[in-house]
This record gives structure tokens, C-alpha cells and sequence, in this order.
């Protein structure tokens, strides 16, 4: 039976409408981007293959070219509008840390830093410096290392945040193992970042690390 000949309320796109995008399932979220079937099955059908194929969303979403155009009912067409999409919404986030922004929600700004870094596959630090109304100057990936670890070196950060004049600054790095929990390591390099920053008059306020899960931050812990 085709999506058109489903009862109005299940349809996924008058659900979508008339109840907005959280009712709906991921395979319904899924079967709308799709817009239609194959031969045979539903959109509805082929979303919910295609998140068995891949082991949920989220897999689905971060798989690499040739794997989703291998997949019926995805295409070369397909993961372009993917890629748009999912960058579109990235940029849509990232506008919280647009230059000039006063950093009003943190939710925006975890949730912009999240999308940025956790599913890269190597460790990058980077760093959010601010002016003395925590207005962004500018976000920078300053360092990029392996999937264990990366080197960090604080003079460079130091350097950076004197070229930005910058008041502030905000630590973030993430884990590719997808445990956000923060290492030994880390706390003793942001030790060390607290204290050159110090001299040179600028204030570290967090460090964030990414993961999986919730991110963690070493200011609500305690640890800065």
C-alpha cells in the first residue's frame, strides 16, 4: 500500500504538520527526506531497512559515500541533499558562535561543538576566544593529533589569544573513543593552560571535552 493511501494522521508528512518533527519515528523522519520508495516498498519501508543496515541514526548519517550510495533507495543524488542537510544544520548551530555573539546559551553552544567534533575520527583541541562581554572573537581548531591523543602546546595558545586580544578563553577538545570523560593528562594540561593564560592577563572560564554522550565540563565540575 502506498504512503498516499494511508490514513491522513499516519502519513508522515501531515504528521510532521500537524504534530511537529518530534512525533515522528526516525524511520518517519528518514522516509521524508527519502520522498519515496523502490519497487515495491514504501519510503517508510526503506528507512527503516536502511537504519537496520547501519545500526541506527546516527551510523546512517555519518557513513562515508560509498557506503550510502551503495544502499537501495540512496544514490550519489541523495547523499549530496545528506551532506547539505546535515551541514546546513551544523551552520544553523554555529551561528551561536558567530563573530560578535554574546554566548548566551550554553545548550546552543554545547550543542554546536558537539555536532562540529564527535564524529571525527582523530582527537583536535581547539579553542573559543572571547572578549570581556563573552563576545566571540573566534573559534579555532588549534591542534590536530591521532586517534589516542594530541599534542598541545600552551605557548601557541597563548599566542592565539593575544593576536585575538581576547579577555577569555574556552578549552574544548573530544574524544574519539566517545568517552567524555576527562584523563589525568587532561586535567594537568589545563592546569598548565590556566596558569600561562593567567600571565598574560586572560581568563580560562572552561574546558569542554566531547564524547558520546553528555560533554563534560571541567568548570561545572569543580575543576577550574
Amino acid at each position: 500500500m502506498a504512503i498516499t493511501d494511508w490514513p491522513k494522521a499516519e502519513r508522515p508528512r501531515e504528521k510532521l504538520l500537524e504534530r511537529g518533527p518530534q512525533a515522528l519515528s526516525d524511520a518517519e523522519l528518514l522516509a521524508i527526506f527519502l520522498r519515496t520508495g523502490v519497487t515495491g516498498k514504501t519510503a517508510v519501508d526503506v528507512a527503516r531497512e536502511l537504519l537496520v543496515r547501519f545500526g541506527g541514526l546516527r551510523p546512517l548519517l555519518t557513513a562515508d559515500a560509498d557506503a550510502l550510495c551503495a544502499a537501495p533507495g540512496l544514490g550519489p543524488a541523495k547523499y549530496a541533499q545528506l551532506v547539505a542537510a546535515l551541514e546546513m544544520g551544523r551552520r544553523h548551530l554555529g551561528e551561536a558562535l558567530a563573530r560578535g555573539a554574546a554566548l548566551e546559551s550554553t545548550a546552543d553552544t554545547k550543542g554546536y561543538l558537539q555536532a562540529r567534533l564527535r564524529d571525527l575520527p582523530h582527537e583536535v583541541f581547539c579553542c573559543l576566544f572571547l572578549d570581556n562581554r563573552h563576545r566571540v572573537l573566534a573559534f579555532e581548531e588549534l591542534f590536530r593529533g591521532t586517534l589516542n591523543g594530541t599534542a598541545v602546546y600552551p605557548r601557541e595558545v597563548v599566542k592565539r589569544a593575544l593576536v585575538h586580544n581576547a579577555a577569555a578563553v574556552i578549552l574544548v577538545h573530544n574524544h574519539p573513543s566517545g568517552v567524555s570523560e576527562p584523563s589525568r593528562a587532561d586535567e594537568t594540561l589545563t592546569a598548565r593552560l590556566k596558569e600561562a593564560l593567567t600571565l598574560v592577563d586572560v581568563r580560562l572560564l572552561d574546558h569542554l571535552v566531547v564524547g558520546d554522550g553528555e560533554m563534560v565540563s571541567f568548570s561545572e565540575r569543580g575543576l577550574i
